[in-house]
């Protein structure tokens, strides 16, 4: 993947994990290029298929397209950052991201986006004033 095409998926998402919206900044763990689509399942490499993510996000995505929500018992299909709205489909409440469909779920529950060390961490960056 050349530079170019690095610096415009990280420009796109204002230097914010696409999936849990940790600002790059606040993180020593360096982001990386997350294939929405994995190349294992044909996904290729340009700029609609491709997502800011941050090190944890991406590590527990995988190859992953979809997850099983348990409320409504069915598999659904992860967060799509280029062609899902994050604010219809996740909420904050306080440090804990809430899914508000069965696709917010599924991707913070695959995601591990709720893991209590990262929610106790933004709980830290939220009393020292940095919005989630």
């Amino acid at each position: 993947m050349n530079d170019t095409l690095r610096q415009l998926v990280r420009s796109r998402a204002a230097s914010r994990c696409e999936y849990c919206h940790l600002p790059e900044s606040l993180t020593d763990a360096p982001f990386q290029i997350d294939h929405i689509i994995a190349v294992k399942h044909r996904g290729e490499t340009h700029s609609e298929n491709l997502a800011w993510s941050c090190f944890y996000c991406n590590s527990f995505k995988g190859p992953n397209l979809s997850g099983w929500d348990v409320r409504e018992r069915t598999v659904t299909r992860l967060f799509h950052p280029r062609t899902d709205e994050w604010q219809q489909h996740f909420v904050w409440r306080g440090p804990q991201l809430v899914g508000l469909t069965a696709i917010g779920r599924v991707t913070i529950d695959v995601l591990v986006i709720n893991d209590p060390q990262a929610v106790e961490f933004r709980k830290v960056l939220l009393e020292l004033g940095h919005p989630l």
